[in-house]
């Protein structure tokens, strides 16, 4: 009768593991998005480059840096969420604004795009 009960138990287990799985995310905004300025100062003075870059994963979550001449001046993780057509990118523990962008078509490709049609960011 241990036996029985002991061999119910273990199926029961492997039952209950094997519903538990976690939904998979093939959203199309996954991925890197990206947005370099050039900059410079002088004729003569080197030029500056300015990147900011957006690193969007499947569980919702992603990493934001900012970069001058290649170098990491800030980074912070955001979260994302889809509403629609449109993406809410919200960056807790820092004083960013939530920014609402759609995907949108323009000449360098897909991009990011917020409300008034300002590409923020393209695919890469």
């Amino acid at each position: 009768m241990k036996r029985l009960l002991s061999l119910l138990a273990i199926v029961g287990i492997i039952l209950v593991s094997n519903c538990s799985r976690i939904p998979e995310n093939n959203d199309e905004v996954i991925g890197i998005w990206s947005d370099i300025e050039m900059e410079s100062t002088s004729l003569t003075a080197k030029q500056e480059t300015f990147r900011q870059e957006w690193i969007f994963n499947d569980a919702y979550l992603g990493r934001y840096h900012q970069k001058s001449n290649g170098k990491i001046i800030f980074k912070t993780d955001f979260r994302w969420s889809r509403e629609g057509e449109n993406y809410i990118i919200s960056y807790p523990g820092t004083d960013m604004n939530n920014q609402i962008v759609s995907m949108q078509d323009s000449k360098e490709g897909i991009a990011l795009a917020d409300a008034h049609g300002n590409v923020l960011a393209v695919r890469e």
